[in-house]
């Protein structure tokens, strides 16, 4: 296969990520067999024990920080494993277009604005060398009676910084209620991140949070999003 074939780039990329992790002991599942297909990638993978976390408590969100911290720095070294792009002032690949939001609204197109601003300050990647999952929320999570037995969607992962994963796993708490005090204490471990690491990564996930819901559901959702995406941003 030529190197930038689908199944080759996953090879260097996601399915690296995960061989570093379960090197680690994380509870990521192994990939049986990776087959192009098309312009695609089929891939066969470990089944896990567990079924998804439908809500996060504080035990839960306990696991999920004491797992994003064992991401950092399993990546030092690993520089053919690709950072993450942030997309912040271009499109991605299917995911964080920009001109949903200009076109969709006055207060979509502030945001989409807001976000360049933020992307004309930043590098358009993510600095670091630690496991980035990229869709780190709950429903990701397996769990066997509230202990979580694996990680799983590795898809888009890279190198970077982990804390990119704590913003997504905000979003995702953002979609439906959680258990008391559950989103106030990931919001307070935000608040004390550092500027230059906050501020683009909720610039990234306002984007293609925003930018799937305008493209994929109704108008609500689309408000919905916008009005997370503008406590921060």
């Amino acid at each position: 296969m030529a190197a930038g074939h689908p199944a080759r780039r996953a090879a260097g990329g996601p399915l690296a990520v995960c061989k570093a992790l379960r090197d680690q002991g994380c509870p990521c599942p192994s990939t049986e067999l990776a087959l192009q297909v098309g312009g695609g990638v089929v891939l066969v993978q470990e089944l896990l024990p567990g079924t998804p976390l439908e809500l996060l408590d504080h035990h839960g969100l306990d696991q999920a920080l004491a797992l994003n911290e064992s991401q950092a720095g399993l990546l030092a070294g690993c520089a053919d494993i690709p950072s993450m792009h942030l997309y912040l002032q271009d499109d991605g690949p299917g995911y964080c277009l920009h001109e949903p939001l200009r076109l969709h609204s006055p207060r979509s197109g502030a945001l989409e604005r807001r976000v360049r601003s933020v992307g004309a300050g930043h590098p358009p990647r993510l600095a670091g060398d630690d496991v980035v999952h990229q869709d780190f929320h709950h429903g990701n999570l397996l769990a066997v009676d509230g202990t979580v037995t694996g990680v799983i969607d590795w898809d888009g992962a890279g190198r970077g910084d982990r804390r990119f994963d704590l913003v997504t796993l905000r979003f995702g708490l953002h979609a439906q209620e959680q258990a008391p005090g559950v989103v106030r204490r990931l919001d307070d471990i935000l608040d004390a991140l550092p500027d230059d690491v906050l501020r683009p990564c909720w610039a990234h996930m306002s984007l293609r949070m925003t930018d799937w819901a305008i493209r994929h559901f109704a108008p609500g959702d689309v408000e919905h999003w916008l009005d997370l995406a503008e406590r921060r941003l």
